[in-house]
Parts: structure tokens; C-alpha cells; sequence
């Protein structure tokens, strides 16, 4: 008879959705593959608390028409929280070698295959792949649970399947919510300074403008300071963003000292060079984010798209033929003493 600590793979079918779900007893990591293999929940299931920011209109059916309010960005059209891989560029969409990459690149929007690499009770492995439609890439994701681990491990790499060099910009599109995410959280993130943008980031923002600061305190549009590590709850009624560097280390956590929970991520920090903090506390205006209360803890590259990326010089470069390799992992815990 099979242990509930084992290691097990579940093909399953969610709002009309593939679903691939990775369980270890500890994690049950649910992935949507014909949704650009958006992880959808990170469950910590001892608690049976989702660390993953589940958007309160749902998940919508294949097929199923552009929300209302949403503009041309395909990556908006039918967002519901999750995580998402942003390949190869982040941000607003822009030109690469005479082709137009759309907002937070191409990946999220395509369906991935994938195969089964490892299917024992001690590990499970997933192998994703997608090649890209504007640009000469392939990638390839690893996903691994082991047995007695609350980790979940990505092994990624880019292949570049032309003959000439090409570039990219990477970024992990992570959101984390409620129940998980509450006032009263902490963010932890070993950041030396931050910036946001020059204008005011939407009508309810709480930060000034134009900041070059140490973080993690920062200047209030009406006075005073306000340090980025404390989660504000849904009664803040903002909504702001930013971009954090001088990272001593490839790592955040987010921990809810009420549930005894803690979500961190692990990165190389000369890979993901910078983290994109999205800060919806219940304030977005814009019609198809109105209400929503996430946090997003994103590590990218570069904090810009592709093409004033490579104008800054901080595009990552990959030979013809040739490949890149990185790799990351997501632990839910309990909180370590």
C-alpha cells in the first residue's frame, strides 16, 4: 500500500485545463501546461494553506473570451494568479532582431509539453519544454519533489536553436495571496537599494515617485516613511511597484507569523539580478485588477524589457547552437525557529 509520504504524479483536468500535480505528502504542486506550464498552486499540505495568490474571478475555461477591462496583453487577458515563467523578455512588450515580443515575454501564453522523468516514491520529475514563436529559443523546465522535502526544485535551461548569438530577459512571475498573505507578514529579501518608477504608479499608490533609496524604507506620496518589509493588508487600498538590487543573496521569504508559515525562494543571484515587488494591497483602479490583494515576488535579470535591455548592456547573451542553464527552488514550510 502506498505511503501518504510518497511521492506521486496526477494528470487531472481543472476548469477545462490539463493539470499535472506533483505530491510529496508535504507539497502538492499543481501546473497547467497548455497555460505556458503556469504553476497554479504550491500547497502546503499538512496545513492545506496555498502560498500562490488565487485570483478571486477564478480560473476561466479554455476559450473563454478576454476579461473585461483587459487590454491587448495577451499575459492579462486570462491572468488568475499563480506563478509564471516571463521568457525571453519581462515587462512591456518591444522589437527584438525585426520581431515584436509581447508584454512579459512569450512563454506564458503557449502551451508546453511535457514529459515524465521520474516517477518513484522517493521522486517525482517533470520535464517542460516550449519553443518560443518570436525568437530562436527552446526551453526546458525540470520540476522535482523528493520524499520528506517541502521543496519544490526548477532546473532550467534556454536553447538557442539558431546559428547566430541571441539575447534574453528572464524573469519568475511569482504572487503570493491570501489566505497565505495577510497584514501582519513579513518580507525578507537581503536588498541593498531600490527604485521605482519616475511617475505615480496608479491613482492609489502610497509611494513617491522617482525613488533611488536603501531599502528597505521608502518615501510616502504624503509624507512619512514606509518600510517595504512589512505586508500592508487589503485595508491599505494601494497599489504600487518597485525594483530591488544589491542583492547579497539569491534568496526571499515571505512569512505569516499567525499561520507559523514561511514561502522562500532561491535563486542564483548573478542570474536574477533583480526583484520585482508588486505590491496590489487591495488598491488597483484599472477595471480588471480592481480588488485584488497580492504580493508579488518576482526575481528578474534585468528591470526592463529585452530591447532596453540589450541598449543597457544587461541582456543575457547565448551563442548559436548553443545553451544556458540555471537553477532555482521553492520551499513552504513552518516558519524555522
Amino acid at each position: 500500500m502506498p505511503d501518504s509520504a510518497d511521492c506521486r504524479l496526477i494528470t487531472d483536468t481543472l476548469t477545462g485545463w490539463r493539470a499535472v500535480i506533483l505530491e510529496n505528502g508535504l507539497l502538492r504542486i499543481v501546473v497547467l501546461p497548455e497555460r505556458g506550464a503556469e504553476i497554479l498552486n504550491f500547497i502546503h499540505l499538512p496545513s492545506g494553506v496555498d502560498a500562490l495568490y488565487q485570483a478571486h474571478w477564478g480560473l476561466q475555461p479554455p476559450g473563454s473570451p478576454p476579461r473585461a477591462g483587459t487590454s491587448e496583453r495577451a499575459f492579462e487577458q486570462h491572468y488568475a494568479g499563480g506563478w509564471q515563467e516571463l521568457f525571453p523578455s519581462a515587462n512591456h512588450a518591444c522589437t527584438y532582431q525585426g520581431r515584436t515580443v509581447p508584454f512579459h515575454g512569450e512563454v506564458a501564453t503557449l502551451t508546453w509539453a511535457y514529459t515524465v522523468v521520474t516517477d518513484t516514491p522517493d521522486e517525482i520529475a517533470v520535464l517542460f519544454s516550449v519553443r518560443c514563436r518570436q525568437t530562436p529559443f527552446r526551453i526546458e523546465r525540470r520540476m522535482t519533489l523528493k520524499r520528506g522535502e517541502p521543496t519544490l526544485y526548477l532546473d532550467e535551461t534556454v536553447f538557442n536553436e539558431a546559428s547566430n548569438p541571441a539575447h534574453f530577459v528572464w524573469g519568475q512571475h511569482a504572487v503570493v495571496g491570501a489566505p497565505f498573505l495577510e497584514a501582519g507578514c513579513r518580507l525578507e529579501l537581503p536588498a541593498g537599494a531600490f527604485h521605482n518608477n519616475p511617475t505615480v504608479y496608479d491613482e492609489s499608490a502610497r509611494l513617491a515617485p522617482g525613488q533611488h533609496g536603501i531599502w528597505p524604507v521608502a518615501e510616502l506620496r504624503g509624507g512619512g516613511m514606509l518600510d517595504l518589509q512589512e505586508v500592508l493588508g487589503p485595508e491599505a487600498h494601494s497599489h504600487d511597484g518597485i525594483f530591488a538590487t544589491g542583492l547579497s543573496d539569491g534568496r526571499l521569504a515571505v512569512t505569516n507569523p499567525r499561520l507559523g508559515l514561511t514561502f522562500s525562494l532561491h535563486w542564483d543571484r548573478e542570474v536574477y539580478k533583480w526583484v520585482t515587488i508588486w505590491l496590489p494591497y487591495g488598491g488597483p483602479e484599472s477595471q480588471f485588477l480592481s480588488g485584488v490583494y497580492a504580493l508579488g515576488i518576482e526575481p528578474w535579470s534585468a528591470p526592463h524589457n529585452l530591447e532596453q535591455a540589450l541598449q543597457a548592456g544587461d541582456a543575457i547573451a547565448v551563442p548559436g547552437g548553443g545553451s544556458f542553464h540555471t537553477a532555482m527552488h521553492a520551499t513552504f514550510q513552518p516558519t524555522p525557529a
